[in-house]
């Protein structure tokens, strides 16, 4: 990477990870468990960055439960630099909150924006990638999204248009389609010029600082003046009074669609084509189809266990979670079975989007104990 960039990644850490109960709770979320490895997957997020940006560049915006775990699985982190949002706010705030900081200390700063929940199957690669975008980024008013080629219609992820080829290996982005039906997503991986939505930013302070106050004019300022704040004795009294009053809303709406809408030669938007094992790990079924490709790989039968021992009998495409337990399956398929030391999930790998319904109904019952 080139020597003159400052670059700074900021790690989106504030979800809750619902659909990964009961492991994913609000104090213990699922970006600090050790879904896959030995180090969380926040942990892990951090690691692969090391060689761009050591861990005193690093930025993390998550909430206040979360905080103090965060502090103790990455304490190269300056403490200063692990921010604690009053209110979930979605990511453009949390974005553009990062924005405002950093453009305080270097409005020239590369900023890369990564969700705290994947894994990346070709590190090396990866990093290749991303010193590539990084150099894109540095240039004037540019931003950069990571793209994935799409392997199926998935309805779960967003959709980026590409147009014609630009300078080294990017494309101009035409368009941003958030979460198509299924039709419109089997149109997409037909046309072979859509990308999945990887998640992953790249832009100057400058630039999305400057994005921000176009495209959210209301909570723009009112980012600003936390920032401000920021290193001072009021800064957590100015946070927690302003930060709810942002618009809750996601970059991809705020900033790149309206960005988009300027023309793919006008807009400077561009996708970089990332092809590095690209996963996220969404849900129980998504955790264990990567695992049975991966780490674990599974038995003759599709199962993918993690017990004190397991016996299967006329049993296949089951995900189990017991490690305190000897499993034993007997006549079962496509099942997720997870225990923890309270709570035990039973549920079909088909319906596991829809554990997060589990952690409303438990709030709606007023069991805090278990969510």
């Amino acid at each position: 990477m080139r020597t003159d960039i400052d670059f700074r990644p900021v790690i989106l850490a504030g979800g809750s990870g619902t659909r990964f109960w009961p492991r994913s709770r609000r104090a213990h979320a699922k970006q600090v468990l050790a879904l896959d490895g030995d180090r969380s997957m926040l942990q892990q997020t951090v690691d692969r960055l090391e060689p761009l940006a050591g861990q005193d560049k690093v930025w993390i915006i998550t909430n206040e439960l979360l905080s103090g775990e965060i502090q103790s699985q990455l304490e190269g982190v300056p403490s200063r630099q692990i921010v604690e949002e009053p209110a979930a706010r979605n990511t453009a705030p949390a974005c553009g909150l990062a924005a405002f900081l950093i453009e305080r200390e270097n409005p020239d700063a590369v900023i890369g924006v990564f969700p705290s929940d994947h894994v990346i199957g070709d590190e090396p690669r990866f990093l290749k990638i991303i010193e590539h975008g990084i150099a894109l980024a540095a240039q004037a008013d540019t931003m950069v999204v990571l793209g994935i080629e799409p392997t199926r219609a998935e309805t779960g992820y967003g959709y980026i248009e590409t147009g014609d080829e630009a300078p080294g290996d990017a494309l101009h982005v035409r368009r941003f389609t958030e979460k198509p039906s299924r039709d419109r997503a089997e149109v997409f991986v037909a046309a072979g010029n859509y990308f999945w939505n990887s998640g992953m930013f790249l832009w100057s302070a400058r630039t999305l600082a400057n994005a921000m106050r176009e495209h959210l004019p209301e909570t723009a300022p009112l980012l600003e003046e936390i920032a401000a704040a920021f290193g001072t004795p009021r800064f957590a009294e100015v946070f927690a009074e302003l930060y709810p009053k942002c618009e809750n809303i996601s970059v991809d709406y705020a900033i790149l669609e309206p960005r988009s809408a300027k023309g793919e030669h006008h807009s400077q938007l561009f996708c970089l084509p990332a092809e590095f094992g690209w996963n996220d790990l969404g849900s129980w079924a998504s955790l264990y189809e990567y695992q049975l490709e991966t780490r674990l790989r599974g038995d003759e039968e599709g199962n993918v266990s993690e017990t004190a021992g397991t016996l299967t009998i006329e049993s296949s495409d089951n995900y189990v979670f017991s490690p305190k337990k000897f499993v034993a399956m007997v006549g079962v398929q496509d099942l997720v079975v997870v225990e923890t030391e309270d709570a035990l999930l039973i549920t079909h790998r088909d319906h596991s989007q829809d554990v997060g319904k589990i952690v409303k109904e438990l709030s709606s019952l007023g069991r805090t104990d278990l969510i």
